[in-house]
């Protein structure tokens, strides 16, 4: 079980993980959270959401705040 201190508990045997083909990233949503691993490293560390932090995520990813070219750009990054 994975444990946030302000979360709660992700509790990892109820996990169903996915991963999008190509990509090593795995998700899995349990109850009102959402964890995400690194799927070449299931034993690692999962980092725990809450929806609304999915979804802002989510929307960021979308709208390119995380594309590799947008911190290229900024050189205070």
């Amino acid at each position: 079980m994975a444990d946030h201190p302000l979360k709660g508990h992700f509790d990892e045997s109820r996990a169903t993980w996915q991963r999008a083909e190509g990509s090593t990233i795995e998700i899995a949503f349990v109850d009102d959270l959402i964890g995400m691993r690194n799927g070449e490293d299931p034993d690692g560390d999962i980092l725990i959401f809450t929806e609304a932090e999915w979804n802002a995520f989510v929307l960021g990813a979308k709208d390119g705040e995380f594309d590799v070219e947008a911190f290229q750009d900024d050189p205070d990054q």
